[in-house]
């Protein structure tokens, strides 16, 4: 039973950070085109 707990509460901090990984996502993407850029 306490693993369906931790799932839950796996959850929930996902739901809180969702936002925050989606501006991992974006540092992400313009590390990757400023890479590019610099390469080229």
């Amino acid at each position: 039973m306490p693993e369906h707990d931790k799932d839950y509460s796996f959850w929930t901090k996902y739901k809180r950070f969702a936002s925050t990984e989606i501006l991992m996502y974006l540092i992400m993407i313009i590390g990757i085109t400023l890479g590019i850029i610099f390469l080229s």
